[in-house]
């Protein structure tokens, strides 16, 4: 009949700093467990591989790689897996300088091509500034509507 070895994994937990889970016992060695009631006994077992602590259980990255390698091609990306706003993921400033820098860029090709002049350039700046065009076709259709376009 073999003792519990409550106390013996107990003991063994404290001095090596881990949790009773992570105690083994040479279950070739039992007998030599059951004896061991002190630390210094506990501690001798250690010293010869009798009792041993196991190693740290990970958190397996794969899953998270896979998940990662769908979304850089563009799986995993409909509106049933997004959390918060659009403007969380993509904040309004990085919107609007990306909607401003276009709308600036094209205007000053249709002035380096004297499409407009600079004083229509001037204005259409402003009015770009003041958030008066949602994109680039609103301001195209402003000049077209405004006949602000040169004939050449």
């Amino acid at each position: 009949m073999t003792l519990s070895l409550k106390t013996q994994k107990r003991l063994a937990a404290d001095i090596l700093k881990v949790g009773k889970n992570r105690v083994w016992l040479d279950p070739e060695r039992t007998e030599d467990i059951e004896v061991a009631l002190t630390r210094t006994d506990i501690r001798q077992l250690i010293n010869d591989k009798v009792i041993e602590a196991l190693p740290e259980k990970g958190i397996s990255r794969s899953r998270a790689r896979l998940l990662h390698e769908k979304r850089k091609i563009g799986r995993r990306r409909g509106p049933g897996n997004r959390k918060g706003k659009s403007t969380t993921r993509e904040p309004r400033k990085a919107a609007w300088m990306m909607r401003i820098r276009a709308q600036r860029r094209r205007l000053k090709n249709l002035k380096n091509e004297r499409s407009i002049t600079k004083k229509t350039y001037r204005l259409l700046y402003r009015k770009s500034k003041g958030g008066s065009f949602r994109d680039l076709s609103r301001l195209e259709d402003y000049l077209k509507i405004n006949n602000l376009v040169r004939r050449r």
